[in-house]
C-alpha cells in the first residue's frame, strides 16, 4: 500500500515538470505588438452631370381679375341665373333687377326725342321761310334772328332728348348684372325679392381662376444674381416675360406648374429688402386656388456640367461642412467645401475638390484625418432623378 502511493507521487511530479517547461520557456521569449490593419472606406469619385441652377423662394397665388358684382339701379331682385360657385363665361347674365319701369322710361325718354326732333323740323321750316323773305324785304332782319334761335333751341332740345334715352337705356341695361369676365361667382349676397338700391349694393363677387397669378419676392442677393445674369445673358425686357418660372403646392412632389415671369419690381422694397415679382400660369383645372401659399422656382440659366456628391457623405462642424478624401498614399484628408443646389439625393460642390478626388462615400466614421485608409472603390454614384 505505502509502495503504490510513492509511486503516485512520483508519476504526479513528473506531469507537473512536463506542463512547466513551455511556460518557462516562454518567458524567455520578447513580447512585441502587432498594430491592427487600417479601417475599410468606400470611396468614389465625384460624379459630373449637368445640373441647372434655380433661384428659389415661396409665393401665394392671386386671381388675375376680381370684381364685386354691384347693383347700379335700384328695384327688387327677379332673377338668379347662375349656381353659387359655378364657373360663368364673359357677358352672362347673373341677376336682374325689375326691367317694367325702366323699359317705360325708355318709351317715356323716345317720345320726349320725337317730339323735340318734330319742334325742330317745324323752327327749321320757319327760319327757312324767314332766310327766303328777307332778301326782298318782305321779312325783317330781326324775324330771321328770332327764327334762327328757336331753331337752334329745337336742336339742342333733340340733342338733350336723345342723350335722355340713351341714360334711360343704359338704366335698362344695368338691369341684368353680367359677368366682366370669365371667373367662378361667390355665394351670391341678396335673395330673389329683395330690393337693392343703386348706389353700390353688393350682390355677389367674381375671380378668375385661368389664367392666375404667382406673386413671389426675391431676396437683396439674390436679386443681385438675376441681374448679373440677366446682364451677361443680355436680355430684353421681352425676353424676361419668356422666363420660364416652375411652381408646386406644398404637398406636391417636384414642380408640375409651368408658367412665365409676367412681372418684376423696378426697385427693392427698403423695408423688407426684397424684390416683388409676379408669374403667370395656365390653370385650366382650377388647381391653384387664390390665396394658395406655393413654392417657387426660376432657372437661371442652361444646365452647366457640375461635380456631384451624395449627400450622406458630407459632414458638418463647427468651421462648416466638409468632405473626408483619401490620397495617393491612403491617408484621409479634411477638404473644406462650398456648397451648390442639391440635385435629388446628390450634392453640387461648387469648391474643395476635383473631379479626380477619392471622397470617402461609406465608413465615415471610421476615418480619422491624417490616418491610413484601407480604401474599396464604390460603383459608380447613383443618379439623382
Amino acid at each position: 500500500m505505502a509502495h503504490g502511493w510513492k509511486r503516485g507521487r512520483k508519476l504526479a511530479a513528473a506531469i507537473t515538470f512536463v506542463g512547466i517547461l513551455p511556460l518557462v520557456a516562454a518567458c524567455g521569449e520578447k513580447n512585441t505588438y502587432v498594430a491592427p490593419p487600417p479601417p475599410q472606406v468606400t470611396i468614389a469619385a465625384p460624379a459630373k452631370k449637368p445640373v441647372t441652377r434655380y433661384l428659389e423662394s415661396t409665393g401665394n397665388v392671386a386671381a388675375v381679375n376680381s370684381a364685386d358684382l354691384v347693383a347700379r339701379v335700384a328695384g327688387f331682385v327677379e332673377a338668379i341665373k347662375y349656381q353659387d360657385g359655378e364657373a360663368v363665361k364673359k357677358g352672362q347674365v347673373l341677376f336682374v333687377i325689375e326691367q317694367k319701369p325702366y323699359e317705360l322710361k325708355v318709351q317715356q325718354a323716345k317720345a320726349a326725342e320725337d317730339n323735340a326732333k318734330a319742334s325742330l323740323v317745324s323752327a327749321q321750316a320757319n327760319y327757312q321761310r324767314q332766310a327766303d323773305l328777307v332778301p326782298s324785304g318782305s321779312a325783317s332782319k330781326a324775324a330771321l334772328d328770332n327764327a334762327l334761335a328757336a331753331r337752334d333751341s329745337a336742336q339742342a332740345s333733340v340733342d338733350q332728348a336723345i342723350a335722355s334715352t340713351r341714360l334711360a337705356e343704359n338704366d335698362l341695361a344695368y338691369t341684368q348684372v353680367a359677368a366682366p369676365f370669365d371667373g367662378i361667382v361667390t355665394a351670391r349676397k341678396v335673395s330673389i325679392g329683395a330690393f337693392v338700391s343703386g348706389n353700390g349694393t353688393p350682390l355677389a363677387s367674381i375671380v378668375s381662376s385661368d389664367p392666375i397669378y404667382v406673386n413671389f419676392t426675391v431676396g437683396e442677393q439674390e436679386t443681385i444674381r438675376i441681374r448679373a445674369m440677366i446682364a451677361e445673358r443680355g436680355l430684353t425686357p421681352e425676353e424676361l416675360r419668356k422666363v420660364p418660372v416652375e411652381v408646386s403646392l406644398q404637398t406636391e412632389a417636384g414642380y408640375p406648374h409651368k408658367g412665365t415671369l409676367d412681372y418684376a419690381a423696378p426697385s427693392v422694397d427698403p423695408s423688407t429688402g426684397t424684390l416683388a415679382g409676379r408669374a403667370i400660369l395656365d390653370n385650366p383645372k382650377h388647381v391653384l386656388l387664390p390665396g394658395l401659399f406655393v413654392r417657387v422656382r426660376i432657372p437661371l440659366g442652361p444646365p452647366k456640367d457640375e461635380l456631384l456628391v451624395p449627400d450622406t457623405a458630407l459632414g458638418t462642424d463647427q468651421s462648416g461642412r466638409y468632405l473626408l478624401v483619401v490620397n495617393k498614399d491612403n491617408v484621409v484628408e479634411q477638404r473644406r467645401v462650398e456648397l451648390g443646389p442639391l440635385d435629388g439625393t446628390m450634392q453640387v460642390i461648387d469648391k474643395g475638390i476635383g473631379d479626380g478626388d477619392r471622397v470617402i462615400v461609406n465608413g465615415m466614421l471610421r476615418a480619422v484625418p491624417g490616418q491610413k485608409v484601407d480604401p474599396q472603390s464604390a460603383s459608380a454614384p447613383p443618379k439623382s432623378s
